[in-house]
């Protein structure tokens, strides 16, 4: 099991992304499921970075490692309680008629990987993330 621990910051979504790129090498993994991944995992993080601390920084750690041919990624959070899988399905209609930007990054997680857990321990949100390959 590989770990990051990065500040909620925007400027640390690179990091984020470089730690999933150095954990898939040598992955055998469709380009299409990585992206799917990768997509998930900066939307969940964007998400903590833009609401989890709305009022100081705070810490988000990332866990990633494999089984059964399935990559589990864990993210963990000390910020708001916030339990993705009961956030309200987004009206696609009306975001496409007004042309709105965002609001899409949870319902896409929920609809493109193949399991999400949740549970809030200790102060902290700790979302799992599964996605066969």
């Amino acid at each position: 099991m590989k770990s990051l621990t990065v500040s909620s910051n925007l400027s640390e979504i690179d990091k984020i992304r470089a730690f999933l790129k150095i954990n898939f090498q040598g992955v055998d993994i469709s380009d299409e499921d990585y992206y799917v991944i990768e997509l998930s995992l900066l939307e969940i993080c964007i998400n903590i970075i833009r609401y989890a601390y709305p009022h100081t920084d705070g810490d988000i750690s990332l866990k990633i490692w494999r089984h059964d041919r399935e990559i589990h990624l864990e993210i963990m959070d000390g910020g708001l309680a916030f339990d993705p899988r009961e956030a309200k399905t987004p009206d696609l209609e009306n975001i496409m008629q007004s042309g709105r930007k965002g609001g899409l990054g949870i319902f896409l997680t929920r609809k493109l990987m193949d399991g999400i857990e949740y549970r809030r321990e200790g102060g902290q949100n700790i979302l799992t993330l599964k996605k066969k390959y």
